[in-house]
C-alpha cells in the first residue's frame, strides 16, 4: 500500500493547482480542473460507479453497499487546490526512506534544511518513509495527501468485498484555500447524511470545531502634495493604516495565539500616500467573542473617520463561516466513529479545534455535517512540509474502519 500511495501523492502533487482568490471562475485555476479530469479518470479504472464532474470541477462518486443493511451513507472529501501562502509551481518531492532522525538537506543550493532544531517533532518520525519539498515549493499534502488516501481507502474496499459497508460517497472539491471549496457543492447531489473531511494534519487529529470567521478588506485614501510643500495639505493614507493597526490589540494575532484563542490577522498591506489597502482576516471560536471582534474593528475606522474624513477610509467585512460545532453535537456519534476507528487501530486520537479554515465548516451548516480527520502531515503551506507514508497508510485504514463501523452499528 505504501508504494501505492507515493504514487498517486506524487502524481497529484507535481500539477500545479493552487488556488487564485483574484479569479472568480470555478475553479479559480486551470491545473485544478487538470487534476480533477485525472481523478474520473482514476476513479473509473479502480471500478468506483456513479463518476462526475460538473463544469466547476467538483468531482463525486460512489462505492456502493455490499450489505443488507440499512446503513446511512456517508461521504469523504478533499480538496483539489493548494495554498496561496507559497509556490505550488515545480513541485519536485522527496522521497526518504527509512528517515534517520537528522536535519534534512532540502536544497543544497539555496540552501534550505529542515533542521531538528527548528521542527523538532520530526524526531517522532525516525525509521518512517517521509516524502518532502526540494525546498522551493510547498509540497501540497494540504490536500493532495487527502486525496491519495481516500482513493487508496476506496481501491481497496473495492478489492476487499469482505469488508461489509453501507453506499460511500466520495468528493473531490476546488478552491477550499480561499474560502469558496462549497460555494457550489451539490449537496443534494452528493447525497449523503453524514461526511468526513480527510484534511487535518499529523497522526490523531480529529476535530469538530471550527472558527467562526469573516474576511475585511479596508481601503484608506490620502492626499499627496510634494512633500516640499505638503503642509496642512498632505493627507497619508499608509499612516492611517499603520494607526489603524496599531490600534487593535496586538497580542491578538496568530503568532501570539493558541488553542481556542480567536485573533485579528494583517494578511496584507499595500499603498503609498495616496492610497493603502489591507485585508484581515478575523477567526474566532466563541460567537459573542465573533461579534464583538468585529464590532471593535468597524469602531476603529469609524473613530479614523471622525479623525480623518468621512471619506478618508472605508470598510467592507464578510462572514465566511461559522463554528461546526453548533451542527456536529447533535449527531456527536460520527466523531464517536471516527474515535474509535483511531482507537481500533492503536491510534491515539487527537480531538483539538481547527485553527484554519475547512470545507467542513460551510458544509455542516448547508445539512451535511462534516467533521475533519488528520493526513498525516506537518508544516502544510510552506517550503518545509512534509508527510510521512507511514501515517498516510494509517489515514487509510481510519477511512476504511469507519465505513466498517457504520455497517456495524447498522440494524
Amino acid at each position: 500500500m505504501k508504494n501505492e500511495i507515493i504514487e498517486r501523492f506524487i502524481s497529484y502533487a507535481v500539477i500545479d493547482t493552487q488556488s487564485n482568490d483574484a479569479n472568480e471562475n470555478c475553479p479559480s485555476t486551470p491545473g485544478q480542473l487538470t487534476l480533477a479530469n485525472q481523478l474520473v479518470q482514476e476513479l473509473q479504472a479502480i471500478g468506483m460507479s456513479e463518476v462526475t464532474i460538473d463544469d466547476n470541477g467538483y468531482v463525486m462518486a460512489t462505492l456502493p453497499s455490499n450489505t443488507d443493511k440499512e446503513v446511512p451513507t456517508i461521504g469523504f472529501l478533499a480538496h483539489l487546490d493548494t495554498a496561496t501562502d507559497f509556490t505550488g509551481t515545480n513541485v519536485k518531492p522527496r522521497v526518504i526512506d527509512s528517515y534517520d532522525g537528522r536535519d534534512i538537506v532540502l536544497n543544497e543550493v539555496v540552501p534550505v534544511i529542515l533542521t531538528t532544531r527548528d521542527f523538532p517533532e520530526i524526531s517522532q518520525y525516525q525509521g518512517h518513509t517521509l516524502i518532502t519539498t526540494d525546498g522551493t515549493t510547498l509540497l501540497g499534502a494540504d490536500n493532495k495527501a487527502g486525496i491519495a488516501e481516500i482513493m487508496t481507502a476506496m481501491a481497496y474496499l473495492i478489492q476487499h468485498p469482505e469488508i461489509r459497508h453501507g453506499r460511500v460517497r466520495v468528493a473531490f472539491t476546488p478552491d477550499e484555500e480561499i474560502g469558496r471549496g462549497p460555494h457550489r457543492f451539490d449537496v443534494a447531489a452528493f447525497d449523503a447524511r453524514y461526511a468526513y473531511t480527510v484534511d487535518g494534519g499529523p497522526l490523531g487529529e480529529l476535530e469538530y470545531e471550527s472558527f467562526n470567521a469573516a474576511a475585511a478588506t479596508i481601503i484608506c485614501k490620502g492626499t499627496n502634495v510634494h512633500p516640499g510643500t505638503a503642509k496642512g495639505k498632505m493627507v497619508n493614507s499608509a499612516k492611517i493604516a499603520m494607526e489603524l493597526q496599531s490600534r487593535l490589540p496586538q497580542q491578538e494575532a496568530p503568532e501570539y495565539t493558541e488553542g481556542y484563542e480567536g485573533f485579528y490577522h494583517l494578511l496584507s498591506i499595500n499603498g503609498n500616500t495616496e492610497l493603502t489597502q489591507l485585508h484581515y482576516i478575523i477567526r474566532d471560536f466563541d460567537s459573542a467573542a465573533f461579534e464583538a471582534r468585529k464590532e471593535n474593528l468597524t469602531g476603529i475606522v469609524n473613530e479614523l473617520r471622525k479623525q480623518y474624513g468621512e471619506g478618508s477610509i472605508s470598510l467592507t467585512l464578510k462572514d465566511q463561516y461559522y463554528n461546526m460545532r453548533t451542527k456536529i453535537e447533535p449527531v456527536f456519534q460520527i466523531v464517536e466513529i471516527a474515535r474509535q476507528a483511531m482507537l481500533d487501530l492503536e491510534i491515539e486520537p487527537i480531538i483539538k479545534p481547527i485553527r484554519g479554515g475547512t470545507d467542513g465548516s460551510q458544509l455542516s451548516y448547508m445539512g451535511l455535517p462534516t467533521p475533519n480527520i488528520f493526513t498525516g502531515g506537518e508544516n502544510y503551506h510552506s517550503k518545509y512540509e512534509y508527510i510521512s507514508v507511514d501515517n498516510m497508510v494509517k489515514a487509510v485504514q481510519v477511512i476504511t474502519s469507519i465505513v466498517s463501523l457504520f455497517e456495524q452499528q447498522a440494524e
